[in-house]
């Protein structure tokens, strides 16, 4: 979603603005725009539809001076996409400017009666609205900045990362947030402050940062003070924290997408994320989040998991894993519909939140209406320090880095290893499975990702293959037991960047509908390893050959039988059925990847797309 970043302190602001907004272009934009205060107190407001690129073309030759400013990546939701309606936002004297991610639900209502006072707005946004009801609260109540902020706040209904400056005051920049993330940098240099909704247009100035907490602002003063207060005006303590982050983990290095590079560093951050997590002498599993609340694992009535887009795809493998392993019985919860149902939670339930960037606004949602019913939360997310890990009362950070492309591969692989991990750690407390089965699983876990770099070598040949299929309207993917979820995370991955209807499927419910669609013209990708209900979904195939789809296998190698049967086909190596979709979903990451390359799209920012979902 949305991108925000600050900056107040010595050096010009406009080249660190500009290289942050790049930095969050990942989140998936649609315009783009900056404000800053030059020498002379005047604000500089410039603001375009299209990228960040579009944006530098607009400002060259303009007057970008100034070391106090703003800046942002607007994905629309009140309003279309134009240079009108993107950030940032000004007041209607021209003295201040904001930006903002987030929704004011209550924006009608307060623009009705900013109008009845004489305001006039230049934008359909609820941006605006906001910042001009800012600047009527500082008039009305004659008051100071951070005041009538804080007023402001106290009015509006919704969710809300935002940043002011103020010409009439050039050495205070103010952030305040509720619902959306937003995260402070304090420079190098004592006199610096960074705002970013990441860390990512942060990272290369400095490693030091302060998580705000719901419903905080913060005032930041060119003198290196900073000040943090809640809505009803408490003093807070802020917290200065170490980013594990680092720059390098922001370069594409020499591959052509961060999708790609994604899709090949899976080894690796496997590894890195079973590192400390797998004891290979003793052939246990041991995560802290489990060993310290070992009783409530014990206990629970069942395990709900509540994710969206991808993370809920790892959820439904997870539930066959944890309920194989532990015989707990597992629920799997889209968070945005979970969220407006009054679903019925106990205290003996465990909730499991999964998000990669741990900003999802519907998951954050689930997890506190879980929380307010007394259910355990264990949070599953890949940025350290984000809402849902706070949130949580325990959890497992995926440690694999920051995942850039908007199509997730490599956090997707990781949630299922780290579900796959909290399977195995119950079952040994609750001793559902045997020493030697636990110790087999755990010698094979350890061995999938060089299973992967395996997996990874049949590149070449998937880059081929898709050429074929670029024709194609539409694409099914089937697949049975645990490859089920597989077929529906390859499904979307074609339909994220390619922009190709695809759709998976249980391969058996083939024959209660999908199978009218199957011609000479439909490619049919089915998952088919030598583990799980082979025989079965070797019927499926020969009934889409009868048809004459195109079938694209993924199977298990040296596998003959489904390969004879199969127009292009794909080999795995063999592994626990458990662990089969860790390996089947990475020649599917590669294939979509492929087919959008050759179709001209921009896989690493697909149309309409946002890395991070943090609003509704």
């Amino acid at each position: 979603m949305c991108g925000i970043v600050g900056y107040l302190g010595s050096r010009e602001a406009y080249p660190i603005l500009i290289k942050g907004l790049h930095r969050l272009e990942y989140r998936g934009y649609d315009s783009a725009g900056i404000a800053l205060i030059n020498k002379s107190l005047e604000l500089s407001v410039y603001k375009t539809k299209g990228k960040v690129e579009d944006l530098e073309n607009y400002v060259s030759g303009k007057d970008v001076g100034g070391t106090i400013g703003i800046a942002h990546t607007r994905w629309a939701t009140h309003g279309e996409p134009n240079s009108q309606n993107a950030h940032p936002h000004y007041s209607q004297s021209g003295r201040l400017a904001l930006i903002h991610n987030g929704i004011i639900e209550n924006y009608k209502v307060i623009k009705e009666e900013l109008i009845s006072k004489g305001y006039t707005f230049s934008s359909d946004t609820d941006t605006e609205v906001l910042i001009q009801l800012i600047e009527y609260m500082q008039i009305s109540h004659n008051t100071n900045l951070f005041d009538a902020v804080q007023l402001a706040l106290k009015n509006v209904i919704g969710a809300y990362a935002i940043a002011i400056i103020d010409k009439s005051n050039p050495n205070q920049l103010i952030a305040a947030r509720k619902g959306s993330p937003l995260i402070i940098g304090v420079g190098d240099k004592e006199t610096e402050f960074l705002i970013g909704s990441d860390a990512t247009p942060i990272v290369e100035y400095t490693n030091k940062v302060i998580y705000l907490e719901e419903e905080e602002i913060a005032i930041m003063h060119r003198d290196g003070s900073i000040t943090v207060k809640n809505l009803s005006n408490v003093e807070q303590t802020p917290i200065i924290k170490t980013l594990e982050m680092n720059l390098s983990q922001l370069e594409k290095a020499n591959f052509p997408h961060f999708m790609l590079k994604e899709i090949f560093e899976q080894p690796e951050a496997l590894r890195t994320s079973m590192l400390g997590r797998l004891n290979m002498e003793s052939k246990t599993v041991r995560l802290s989040g489990i060993i310290d609340h070992r009783d409530k694992f014990l206990k629970a009535n069942r395990i709900i998991i509540c994710a969206c887009g991808t993370s809920w795809h790892a959820g439904l493998i997870g539930k066959y894993i944890i309920e194989e392993l532990t015989r707990i019985p597992v629920e799997v919860e889209y968070s945005s519909e979970f969220r407006y149902r009054n679903p019925v939670i106990k205290s003996n339930d465990i909730v499991i939140a999964i998000s990669q960037s741990g900003e999802t606004a519907d998951t954050l949602a689930a997890i506190k209406l879980a929380k307010e019913n007394g259910a355990f939360i264990y949070g599953i997310c890949n940025v350290v320090g984000s809402s849902i890990a706070r949130a949580a009362d325990t959890g497992s950070y995926l440690h694999v880095g920051p995942e850039i492309g908007v199509a997730s591969t490599k956090a997707f692989t990781a949630q299922v290893t780290t579900l796959t991990l909290i399977a195995l750690n119950i079952a040994e407390e609750k001793k559902t499975l045997s020493k030697e089965r636990t110790a087999e699983l755990v010698e094979e876990l350890q061995r999938i990702p060089e299973k992967i770099n395996e997996t990874l070598q049949m590149n070449t040949r998937i880059k081929l293959y898709s050429q074929i299929f670029t024709y194609a309207k539409n694409f099914i993917y089937l697949g049975r037991g645990y490859n089920y979820p597989v077929a529906l995370e390859g499904a979307l991955k074609l339909k994220e960047i390619s922009y190709i209807h695809a759709e998976g499927y249980p391969a058996a419910e083939m024959k209660h509908g999908p199978i009218a669609l199957i011609d000479e013209e439909m490619p049919v990708v089915v998952i088919a390893p030598k583990r799980g209900m082979y025989e079965k979904v070797l019927s499926n195939i020969q009934e889409v050959k009868a048809r004459k789809g195109k079938i694209i296998s993924i199977v298990t190698k040296g596998d003959t039988t489904v390969k004879e049967l199969s127009d292009f086909c794909l080999e795995i190596p063999d592994t626990e059925e458990c662990f089969v979709p860790i390996l089947s979903v990475v020649p599917l990451q590669l294939l979509s990847y492929h087919i959008a390359i050759a179709k001209g799209r921009n896989v690493d920012q697909p149309r309409n797309l946002a890395k991070s979902v943090t609003v509704e």
